[in-house]
């Protein structure tokens, strides 16, 4: 019979490995383009709330937004999407 701890650190203890595969597998050139592009769509999207907050028209943001974020993530809302 296997405690319920068991059965939740197995699968933890399996993630631990495989960030530090994951980490491992990334060299820190790697790893320094991954922050750039991370602080650079950061960037974009502080800047496209700073465009919603001056009541500019949400399409401008938006056109904004994709413009800032060419070639840094996937789709047009710069990696990330909403709900509504």
């Amino acid at each position: 019979m296997t405690s319920p701890i068991r059965s939740l650190l197995l699968p933890a203890l399996l993630v631990a490995a495989a960030s530090v595969a994951h980490a491992q597998a990334h060299g820190d050139k790697e790893i320094q383009q991954d922050i750039q592009r991370h602080r650079a769509m950061a960037a974009a999207h502080e800047s496209a709330a700073k465009c919603l907050e001056s009541r500019r028209k949400p399409e401008q943001c938006v056109q904004d937004l994709q413009t800032a974020c060419k070639g840094l993530a996937i789709g047009k809302y710069c990696g990330m999407k909403h709900a509504h």
